[in-house]
């Protein structure tokens, strides 16, 4: 299945200077619990651990920007960032970030979330793909590395807070 999911919604088409790469992460958490989480572009600080916070301009639609301060710690202390794409019923979510300061310049991802069974109870498929500039002084490898790494964080984050949230009786609350 994540061949066809990879296939439909993840193609990146890289220049000779960008790197691009497919995380999966499986959640043993319900699909929708996930999906709230992931599309609250306003909100990404419920489930991204580097984020401190996030200031929306105007509403929340296609188009929309949003400035996020980054923890400190790394290599940035902002970035601002577009809603690129924003759809309920696929569960997918595409941002570009636009500007900030911080070496991830013509950056875009796209996460979609997808059923699953795990253990014979509903669970979630989470994959993220991203297309990045090569900055100068680093090798593709490097900026792989490095942007796979703060990913792979947040897809943990995100099974942790799903996960801990499905525990919690998050899905009888919201069946009510």
């Amino acid at each position: 299945m994540e061949i066809q999911y990879i296939q439909r919604h993840h193609k990146h088409e890289p220049k000779e200077n960008q790197c691009t790469s497919v995380l999966f992460k499986h959640i043993k958490a319900p699909t929708d619990l996930v999906w709230t989480l992931v599309r609250r572009f306003d909100q990404p600080q419920k489930y991204k651990p580097f984020v401190s916070r996030c200031i929306v301009q105007g509403d929340l639609m296609i188009g929309s920007l949003r400035e996020v301060n980054v923890k400190s710690g790394l290599p940035a202390t902002t970035s601002t960032e577009r809603l690129e794409l924003l759809d309920d019923n696929e569960h997918i979510l595409g941002i570009r970030i636009i500007g900030g300061d911080h070496r991830l310049k013509n950056y875009s991802s796209i996460i979609t979330v997808h059923p699953e069974v795990i253990d014979g109870r509903p669970g979630t498929l989470v994959i993220e793909s991203f297309l990045v500039d090569v900055p100068d002084g680093n090798t593709k490898d490097e900026t792989c590395y490095f942007v796979k790494a703060l990913i792979n964080c947040n897809l943990k984050s995100l099974a942790d807070v799903s996960e801990r949230m499905a525990m919690q009786g998050w899905g009888l609350i919201n069946r009510a």
